[in-house]
């Protein structure tokens, strides 16, 4: 059971992580010469169709595997071991995600246009940033520290 969660996972990762990259790196650098919103408004609106169920299934199946490797759910909070440690900073990374996404979403993104586009592009960088964060910390489980 936990090759499929696991797997999930990974798929969730790469979808989530994967369209941020693209959105950082492609959209992004476009949006903000042409200062034009369309394409970036378009990417959201796309993504936002896979992106959320990519992050909720990452979202379920992350805890539940912490909950197969580490039961005591405490214990996650422990970092007193690199398992502790390594869960308790995915959900550090969960949650900084989760703050930086309510912002944009109830502060950015209701006042967003060409003029304040800066302010979104910095929540973009920085989702990109948490999210590869997550792949790196990730591959910690198999391969330590």
């Amino acid at each position: 059971m936990f090759n499929y969660l696991l797997i999930l996972h990974l798929l969730g990762a790469a979808i989530w992580t994967g369209g941020h990259l693209i959105l950082a790196l492609v959209i992004l650098p476009k949006v903000l010469s042409s200062r034009n919103l369309d394409a970036l408004l378009q990417f959201e609106q796309q993504f936002e169709k896979i992106g959320m169920p990519a992050l909720a299934i990452q979202i379920i199946t992350g805890l539940w595997m912490a909950h197969n490797i580490l039961p005591n759910v405490s214990a996650w909070f422990a970092f007193d071991n690199d398992i502790s440690i390594l869960i308790g900073i995915k959900l550090i990374l969960l949650l900084m995600t989760a703050a930086v996404a309510m912002h944009a979403r109830f502060w950015v993104i209701p006042r967003l246009s060409a003029d304040n586009l800066n302010g979104f592009a910095v929540n973009i960088v920085l989702v990109t940033l948490l999210s590869v964060t997550f792949v790196v910390v990730g591959t910690l489980f198999r391969t330590g520290f």
